[in-house]
């Protein structure tokens, strides 16, 4: 992966600052949602323990990284958004609820954690950049360490989409409640 601070100059300028302050701020509120989105889909899963767990190991994983983003932001004499936190979070909520109401949830939902995660990742990898061309070498760390849970997390998902799938048509076949 080229980096900026090898492709470009460094970027010094304080709107070049506040751009990469913004992006962390948006990656904590990003987080934020996404605990909403698991905890809330924790709260409905039924026939399908190995989704329940691998959200449950993410969640664990989502709170040591807004530990990382508050710790960066903190650097800056920054905080997160709390605007964009409880905005995130309604959206968090408002989604998962919207795929209740669908006879097969369960699908919906992992749907949208793999399309979240790939979000994420790139999210991420544009911190990664913003650090390095704002000169900021000692935060490529902690959202490197980010960006590998977060594309563990996708690749885990991807890889469950077959067997979830199949769970989900075997127990619809069998007309038990597959939905979740």
């Amino acid at each position: 992966m080229a980096t900026a601070s090898t492709t470009d100059k460094t970027f010094t300028s304080h709107s070049a600052l506040d751009n990469y302050i913004t992006g962390l701020q948006n990656a904590h509120a990003l987080e934020k949602q996404a605990l909403q989105l698991m905890e809330r889909q924790l709260e409905r899963i039924e026939n399908y323990p190995e989704v329940g767990r691998l959200l449950r190991a993410h969640i664990k994983e989502t709170e040591g990284q807004l530990r990382r983003i508050d710790e960066i932001l903190h650097s800056f004499g920054e905080d997160r958004s709390l605007l964009k936190d409880m905005a995130t979070q309604i959206s968090g909520n408002m989604a998962a609820l919207m795929h209740t109401v669908m006879p097969d949830e369960i699908l919906k939902n992992h749907f949208a954690n793999h399309a979240f995660e790939n979000y994420e990742i790139a999210s991420y990898q544009s911190l990664i950049t913003m650090a390095e061309a704002t000169g900021h070498a000692k935060h490529v760390q902690p959202l490197q360490a980010t960006l590998q849970e977060e594309e563990n997390m996708a690749k885990a998902l991807r890889d469950m989409t077959p067997d979830l799938t199949l769970k989900y048509m075997r127990l619809y076949d069998s007309g038990r409640k597959a939905d979740r």
